[in-house]
């Protein structure tokens, strides 16, 4: 039988770094800067009832950091639109691919989200450059073309307080 390895705990008010608006990695000292170590973090993202954390083995202890994070932690990287553009596929900063469902997409103060059961996900440019094709004014608002069905993308008002914040911030 092999023994679970020890897990230590850091609240996200101990934690070190955080996630921008704009999903960037930051800590005291300004935005990370080595891609190696950026890829590893949003990969390591996780979240379970105490919210997202990041895990990491460290020599036999896994330390589980859940982080402050600015908006959201999860982020559309990019977009894979197939050839005959009736389906668009996201991958995530986690390396996690969803299907875009136009149902699940709103606009909030000009950014536009997708949502999933718990989870709320942040176009970044590069994603939204790719989606530019499919979006068309309707009905005095913002729609989604997907498959030649034009699809009403909803507004939504801001929420009343951030969901975390960085260290001081």
């Amino acid at each position: 039988m092999t023994q679970k390895p020890a897990e230590v705990i850091i609240p996200r008010e101990k934690a070190v770094f955080w996630l921008d608006e704009r999903g960037y990695w930051r800590n005291e000292a300004g935005k990370f800067r080595k891609k190696k170590i950026i890829d590893y973090f949003h990969r390591a993202i996780g979240r379970d009832i105490g919210g997202y954390y990041v895990i990491q083995d460290k020599g036999g202890v896994v330390e589980k950091v859940y982080f402050p994070y600015m908006d959201t932690a999860l982020f559309a990287f990019d977009a894979e639109i197939s050839e005959s553009d009736d389906e668009i596929v996201l991958l995530l900063n986690t390396g996690k691919r969803i299907r875009v469902r136009p149902e699940n997409l709103f606009i909030r103060n000009d950014i536009l989200y997708a949502e999933t059961p718990g989870d709320r996900i942040r176009f970044t440019e590069r994603a939204l450059m790719k989606l530019s094709k499919f979006l068309e004014d309707a009905n005095s608002g913002t729609g989604i073309r997907i498959g030649g069905r034009l699809c009403p993308i909803a507004e939504k008002p801001p929420p009343e307080s951030p969901r975390t914040a960085p260290p001081d911030a």
